[in-house]
């Protein structure tokens, strides 16, 4: 289904986990849009256009017409409420609040560990993996505790929900970015399998990105 009126704009970069997770909602929902590419290896997303976007200076940030949203959780919400074709969100109030609780151990308490902005700062003072893995880690075992009653095929059951985009983008940086040991997380594991079998999510990795280097495949 395309937007209404004038295309949407995703500002993106590659390899952003926060702005895989809001290109997997475009493809569930069937939403086309326009990539634009923000390279943060080159500090794009610092220049003075950008910064009137999200003064933040962080990607994703999508553009419907005169709205401008920026953070991941922000526009999920936004697509979520404007395009309600396959719901993010499950009807049953506890699952919701289960994958509420879900998107927040990634979007709080790993992610922002391993932000592009947080590892230059470390480095220097501690290895930047050795800290990302470290974070990623615990904060895995927490999701492993959270789901273990939970998990169907995806995370909070067997159909694919929010809990599922921060997930998804989550593990494979884990595993092709910062080398985790996804052995130690075997509902996490077995996850990442399923969502191997998924279009909607696996054209929204990092290596299928119109931005991403060619050495992103290998």
């Amino acid at each position: 289904m395309e937007a209404e009126g004038s295309q949407l704009k995703l500002y993106s970069y590659w390899r952003s986990s926060c702005s895989c997770r809001v290109r997997i909602a475009l493809n569930l929902k069937g939403i086309k849009y326009e990539y634009v590419a923000v390279n943060l290896a080159k500090g794009e997303q610092s220049n003075s256009e950008f910064l009137k976007l999200n003064p933040l200076g962080f990607v994703p940030v999508l553009v419907d017409g005169e709205v401008v949203v920026s953070d991941s959780f922000a526009i999920l919400m936004y697509l979520e409420d404007k395009y309600p074709q396959h719901p993010l969100l499950p009807s049953d109030l506890a699952k919701r609040a289960l994958n509420y609780q879900v998107a927040n151990i990634v979007s709080s308490s790993i992610q922002p560990f391993q932000n592009l902005v947080v590892l230059k700062f470390v480095e220097g003072k501690i290895d930047p993996q050795t800290w990302a893995r470290h974070h990623i880690e615990r904060g895995f075992a927490a999701l492993e505790k959270l789901l273990k009653d939970h998990a169907g095929k995806y995370a909070t059951g067997d159909e694919v929900f929010m809990a599922d985009l921060f997930v998804a983008p989550q593990v494979d940086g884990a595993i092709r970015r910062f080398k985790v040991d996804m052995t130690q997380f075997p509902l996490l594991l077995r996850l990442h399998e399923a969502y191997s079998e998924l279009p909607s999510i696996q054209d929204a990795m990092p290596e299928s990105q119109p931005d991403a280097p060619p050495s992103s495949s290998s």
